[in-house]
């Protein structure tokens, strides 16, 4: 039994939005993916270079080091830094503000990852549906034909299914590795705030 997909996608809507959804999958993965490469940073090196410029009263050089690598964590430390005059508690509530804004920053569109890897089954699913009950329609018009018209549009339809799960598998495995990310960065950023607090006070 040959299935022609050309056939397949031209009849069945869902496919077209889950193949719209793949591309909307891709895109977001690649956009966060080179975001999450230029987040790199070795934040132990940085904090120390950051230590000694404190210790010269550098505040200003301190600043523009952090200018030069415009990341999540520097731009916190920034903002502790520009702080510095302040009593200990509001420097911290400055930093922990700025720190909620990066995370914001770092989970842009992962939202929609993960709503893709929980929708995109669905719309398969909706699409089998849709399919079956064409196959027992044209079996109930052609009259005859038996199990084979009926086999034929159900393995046509099970392609939905087949495609929700290809554009859902992968959307929440990117999902999961981008959130550890997040995560991950938003640690790093903790200890360096703690860090920063100490030197202030020194």
């Amino acid at each position: 039994m040959d299935m022609n997909f050309i056939e397949i996608l031209k009849t069945s809507f869902t496919l077209i939005i889950l193949i719209f959804c793949s591309v909307i999958s891709i895109t977001f993965t690649i956009e966060r993916w080179w975001y999450f490469r230029k987040c790199k940073i070795d934040s132990i090196k940085f904090m120390q270079k950051i230590e000694n410029l404190i210790e010269q009263d550098s505040f200003n050089e301190a600043i523009s080091l952090c200018d030069k690598t415009p990341l999540p964590l520097t731009n916190v430390i920034k903002v502790g830094i520009s702080s510095h005059k302040k009593d200990k508690e509001n420097i911290a509530e400055l930093m922990e503000s700025k720190k909620m804004e990066e995370r914001l920053r770092m989970e842009r569109w992962l939202g929609v990852l993960g709503t893709l890897g929980n929708t995109a089954p669905f719309i398969g699913l909706f699409g089998t549906v849709i399919g079956i009950i064409n196959a027992f329609r044209a079996l109930a018009e052609s009259g005859s034909g038996g199990p084979s018209i009926v086999a034929k549009g159900i393995a046509e339809a099970l392609v939905a299914t087949a495609g929700g799960l290809l554009v859902a598998i992968p959307s929440v495995m990117v999902f999961n590795y981008f959130m550890r990310k997040v995560k991950s960065i938003t640690t790093e950023i903790e200890v360096a705030m703690k860090r920063l607090l100490v030197y202030l006070s020194e």
